[in-house]
């Protein structure tokens, strides 16, 4: 069986996508389901080029990954002068990490037009800085932008360009299609006059903007390529890059490929929905494998077959990549994915109890209203710890009011007033924020500190809204997304409201919550 190496770029090259912005809690908590996933490399950002990516690179050193590598990315050294004196080169050494992926000139015309030199001082660029870095102890790849334009204007000068990386010591060339524009048929041609050449692994990286990147990512495969490099979900610059969760799919389930076990294809729904939710992006419904609507079936014909022989309309079992069926008629929801869960969290519950039922049914009213759990796991804990009476609420709250004021001469300012019942006592307090979330996260907090003194290890480390329903215009429904963490742990929970006080609300309860129940805190009730 041919094997093929899963590179992600998704923390970086899709991080240049319009409107989104990780934080760097956001990359580390991407990067951890990448490498459950079971994903070879994990590309992590640009270290010499801005604090972020770097500060990235040194929290990722202290954790343990089971399954990826993690790499580094930057460019060729100067036109010029030597890899050696090279800041960015320097900045992967200060990074940590032991994979570099490096991206030059292959194309004439960016030589002369872009970079504004010749094209022996371009070879001498490539050759230099694979070569300095090797020597360094470090694995170079060597991403050949642009490599399809430039093959077809100079084939002779953008093959030198592979040929010189692999003689410097790379131990992989990767031909990007960075424009997006190239056929599937000139990829495959380009990949079978190229691989009898290259003798060490040969990598495709390609983008949508013809929508061909699955597409041609798969021909490049079948043509001999090594290494698959795209994003989840296809997020990234302009109209995307190759779209990995299909391409997982397509490769083990139409070609055969080894890339990641049958077990870590039932997570690419999961992840695909994980992704989503932290880039603050909405989930397509219609995606490939792993969209609500990409087992749905509504027409009457449709579903009549269907439920006589699934393979009349489905072209795999939708449980193979972790998603089902919907018949939009009469919505049906499997258990599995809760008694797995409940399995977990160590909950005594079987397909036939009527409390599976019961759970599937609030899980259905809930996530009708907006409630989305995939991002959301401490929301979910929550709410099977509640099912299954396994803990009274730690307070009670009998009331809130959040100020915003805002003065001509000042900015604006906010305060929240609260009032609880902790422990039998009432407690009535007040604090500022720097908007009405943080003043009532402060205030929550502020209320609780004296009955629940390690909530002062937990602190919000992002917050996320979305508008669920953009025509309902100001009385739309939004889910707020918060995401919390402590000296261990990060987690994340959900609201849903009308109104974003509100959602916040529900989201930074369960966080408070979660952090007081996972830490088994005693909420002296009875």
């Amino acid at each position: 069986m041919q094997k093929v190496r899963l590179y992600d770029t998704t923390l970086r090259d899709g991080a240049q996508g319009e409107g989104i912005s990780y934080s760097v809690t956001d990359k580390i908590l991407i990067a951890q389901e990448l490498d459950k996933l079971g994903i070879h490399y994990i590309e992590g950002g640009w270290p010499g080029s801005n604090p972020k990516d770097m500060e990235f690179f040194l929290k990722m050193s202290k954790k343990d990954l089971k399954n990826a590598q993690l790499v580094a990315f930057g460019s060729t050294r100067r036109p010029h002068s030597q890899a050696k004196d090279d800041d960015n080169l320097k900045a992967f050494l200060k990074a940590g990490v032991k994979t570099i992926a490096i991206f030059g000139k292959t194309w004439d015309l960016h030589v002369k037009d872009v970079l504004k030199t010749t094209l022996d001082e371009n070879l001498k660029m490539i050759t230099d800085t694979v070569s300095f870095l090797v020597t360094q102890g470090l694995v170079v790849f060597y991403d050949a932008e642009h490599f399809f334009e430039a093959y077809k204007a100079n084939p002779q000068y953008s093959l030198k360009c592979l040929l010189l990386a692999q003689g410097a010591g790379a131990g992989a060339v990767v031909l990007c299609d960075t424009n997006g524009g190239t056929i599937t048929s000139e990829i495959s041609k380009i990949i079978k006059e190229v691989r009898g050449q290259i003798h060490i692994w040969l990598g495709i990286h390609c983008h949508n903007d013809a929508g061909l990147a699955v597409a041609n990512s798969l021909a490049a495969v079948e043509a001999g390529s090594d290494m698959v490099q795209g994003t989840i979900n296809g997020i990234g610059e302009r109209c995307g890059n190759a779209d990995l969760i299909p391409l997982i799919a397509n490769l083990k389930l139409k070609l055969g490929v080894d890339c990641i076990s049958d077990e870590k294809l039932k997570e690419l729904t999961k992840i695909s929905h994980f992704v989503s939710e932290i880039s603050n992006l909405k989930q397509r419904n219609d995606q490939p494998y792993v969209g609500a609507s990409s087992f749905a079936h509504k027409g009457g014909v449709h579903i009549n077959a269907v439920m006589k022989n699934p393979k009349a309309y489905e072209h795999i079992d939708p449980s193979l990549v972790g998603n089902h069926r919907r018949i939009l008629v009469s919505e049906l929801a499997g258990k599995t994915g809760i008694l797995v869960r409940a399995k977990e969290l160590e909950f005594d519950l079987s397909k036939e109890d009527p409390k599976t039922k019961k759970i599937l049914q609030l899980i259905q009213k809930l996530e009708h209203q907006g409630y989305h759990f995939e991002a959301a796991e401490a929301s979910f804990e929550l709410l099977m710890n509640r099912a299954f009476k396994k803990y009274k609420r730690f307070f009670e709250l009998e009331g809130f009011r959040v100020v915003i004021e805002k003065r001509s001469d000042k900015k604006i300012s906010s305060e929240a007033i609260i009032k609880l019942k902790v422990k039998g006592a009432k407690e009535h307090t007040a604090a500022d924020g720097d908007g009405p979330i943080n003043a009532l996260d402060n205030a929550l907090r502020k209320a609780l500190k004296d009955f629940y003194p390690t909530l002062s290890q937990m602190h919000l480390s992002d917050f996320k809204v979305r508008v669920l329903d953009e025509k309902a215009g100001t009385a739309a429904k939004v889910r707020v997304l918060i995401q919390s963490q402590d000296k261990e742990d990060t987690w994340s929970t959900i609201g849903v409201s009308e109104n974003i006080i509100e959602a916040s609300w529900q989201a930074l309860v369960d966080s408070v919550e979660y952090k007081l129940l996972k830490d088994k805190v005693d909420n002296g009730r009875k």
